[in-house]
């Protein structure tokens, strides 16, 4: 499920009151937005009024099973180095309960704002990413990367087990960022025909490697839960190993979690 971090006015408990909810529920992920500074007033169409990190932090504290991840992060606004820093020490204190989703981003004037590389911002992601396999195997000094080198220096902590890559979009880059660096390839809505089109292309591209093909829903209660569930059904069939649902404002959220739950029970 995804969080509805989406409206300052929402009483920031009621993050953990849902988290805790969607746990008891079964669900077996939450995930969260990212926008620095959107090119809107926060609400439907915009999230990410908390910094997402900082916020899964606080979550995996008040939680046990849940898995939290970001969808997705905007890794271009992000030094590569700080952000292994802070996903390490995320999956270490949480009990290695953290996914890392990426995006390239594109609202240019938040790029502007923060001083970063627009045109550029799908290589700078893959070279990120590079640096971040590097430093989470434990890769020593020196790295020599397209953008992101280092002569000298010990990255910890290293991350026991992995840390798992979620890649969001729909784009042909997209597909082929996952091949190459997810464990995770979180697409968004299409009908399930194009899904499975897209599921096949991913396969091809991944050559060998198990990337997991996941989709990403929103349902806000205005159509019967039992629509939904036939959707999950439908997309699941298409090659949907793992489904991501939105579940409109905050209001009313845990209560159609609870619906989508028990209408896909046994399904």
């Amino acid at each position: 499920m995804v969080l509805p971090d989406e409206s300052p006015a929402m009483p920031v408990r009621t993050l953990v009151d849902l988290a805790r909810a969607a746990e008891d529920l079964g669900y077996t992920t939450a995930w969260l937005p990212d926008h620095v500074l959107p090119p809107g007033e926060y609400g439907r169409t915009f999230g990410g009024v908390y910094e997402p990190l900082v916020t899964i932090g606080h979550l995996t504290a008040v939680t046990n099973r849940l898995r939290f991840g970001t969808s997705v992060l905007v890794v271009p606004l992000r030094d590569p180095f700080v952000l292994a820093k802070q996903v390490a020490t995320l999956h270490e204190l949480s009990g290695g309960r953290v996914t890392l989703g990426v995006g390239v981003g594109w609202n240019m004037p938040e790029f502007d704002a923060v001083g970063a590389d627009y045109p550029h911002r799908g290589a700078v992601t893959d070279d990120a990413l590079a640096l971040l396999s590097h430093l989470f195997a434990g890769g020593v000094a020196p790295y020599r990367g397209s953008r992101f080198s280092y002569e000298q220096g010990v990255f910890a902590p290293v991350p026991e087990g992995s840390v798992p890559i979620m890649v969001g979009g729909n784009s042909d880059a997209a597909l082929r960022r996952a091949a190459r660096f997810g464990d995770v390839w979180q697409g968004i809505p299409a009908d399930p025909g194009t899904f499975a089109e897209r599921v096949r292309t991913l396969a091809e591209l991944s050559a060998g490697r198990d990337v997991v093909p996941a989709l990403r829903i929103g349902w806000d209660g205005s159509t019967p839960v039992e629509r939904v569930a036939d959707a999950a059904v439908a997309y699941r069939e298409a090659g949907a190993a793992q489904l991501a649902v939105h579940f409109g404002e905050h209001r009313g959220t845990a209560e159609r979690m609870a619906a989508l739950a028990a209408a896909l029970a046994g399904r």
